[in-house]
């Protein structure tokens, strides 16, 4: 019997010293990879806005964390509310590790709801580094509109601005248009956020719904100030602290049925991992785990979270697994609730 325990002891000690070996070999792959290497970064906005503030944030500190230190280079590819970038990243990125994207939550919607755009890209099989944030839209409006409140809009039009289909900016004005009655026209074509705000203060459309808090707070802070901004509706499953002291109501406030309430959510729900990052689908598993515990080690590092603070950009990122999961969830929901949530999503003209 004692001899048989040494004998077991010894095969438990030689499985755990390969698997130390295995660890080390890996790491040390992982880091030949990437030594001296340029990693491309695929933006699926245009430059300016609040993704393309945390994306190059985070470009310029992720590599601190990678074995290898390889440099990062972020390229914007707008287009069809980050869905160019998806397919671009789905079937033209090289599936090494090097490139990586930050695209609209939208995009990953997008396909959901079309079955056309999951013959260009599957979000199921994106390998995931997390979110570096949770987000909750709003219908912001400029302070002169005559429109003041979304109960106004129930019986009066306003004219919103918006990108193009997936991204928040229409699909969530198409979602007040049509489950809430919202009287609103919306102007679709803009390019990114920036080119919004400026229609908006030259009096083009009267506001934008579906704009993030975050990126409000990021590049609106004059605005914000000097009290130019009316606040009509909290877009989100659950209220933000800061629109919530303002008094801005929450959209279940405005949802008459429990069917709609389902539909909205599912909307919604996209919100939870607000500015998702990821990795073409296979990717060498050493390396995806690298990145992923690179970008986990970036929300939380001291430096990142002082830029971040400095450029008002919100920190509170979502784990990897928990984007995977929540991904993985949306696309097995109800086909007829995924039927009427994409149906809810088309702008009346």
């Amino acid at each position: 019997m004692i001899r048989f325990r040494s004998v077991r002891i010894l095969a438990v000690a030689s499985a755990a010293a390969t698997l130390l070996v295995g660890a080390a070999a890996n790491a040390q792959g992982v880091e030949s990879f990437y030594k001296g290497r340029s990693m491309d970064v695929i933006i699926g906005s245009a430059p300016g806005g609040g993704f393309d503030s945390y994306a190059r944030l985070i470009a310029r500190h992720m590599p601190d964390y990678i074995p290898g230190k390889p440099s990062m280079v972020p390229k914007n590819l707008p287009g069809a509310g980050s869905a160019k970038a998806a397919a671009t990243l789905y079937s033209v990125s090289p599936k090494d590790g090097s490139t990586f994207g930050a695209l609209f939550p939208g995009a990953i919607m997008d396909a959901l709801f079309d079955a056309r755009k999951r013959t260009q890209y599957d979000p199921t099989k994106f390998i995931y580094l997390g979110s570096a944030n949770n987000e909750v839209g709003t219908c912001m409006i400029w302070h002169d509109a005559p429109v003041k409140t979304l109960r106004d809009a129930l019986t009066h039009e306003a004219i919103v601005g918006a990108s193009a289909a997936g991204g928040s900016s229409r699909d969530f004005a198409a979602a007040l248009q049509n489950i809430v009655g919202a009287k609103l026209k919306v102007v679709a074509g803009y390019e990114g956020s920036k080119d919004m705000l400026l229609a908006m203060e030259r009096g083009e459309i009267h506001g934008i719904c579906g704009q993030l808090w975050s990126s409000i707070v990021t590049q609106s802070q004059d605005w914000l100030r000097e009290k130019k901004l009316i606040f009509w509706v909290q877009m989100a499953l659950k209220p933000q602290p800061d629109l919530q002291a303002r008094g801005v109501p929450m959209i279940w406030d405005f949802i008459k049925t429990d069917r709609d309430r389902q539909i909205m959510e599912l909307i919604l729900s996209q919100l939870e991992f607000g500015r998702p990052y990821m990795l073409p689908p296979g990717v060498p598993e050493d390396r995806a785990q690298a990145l992923r515990q690179a970008f986990a080690a970036t929300m939380t590092d001291a430096g990142y979270k002082a830029e971040a603070a400095k450029a008002k950009l919100e920190v509170n990122p979502v784990p990897a697994a928990d984007v995977q999961a929540l991904v993985t969830k949306l696309f097995a929901a109800p086909p007829d609730i995924i039927k009427a949530a994409a149906e809810a999503q088309i702008t009346k003209k």
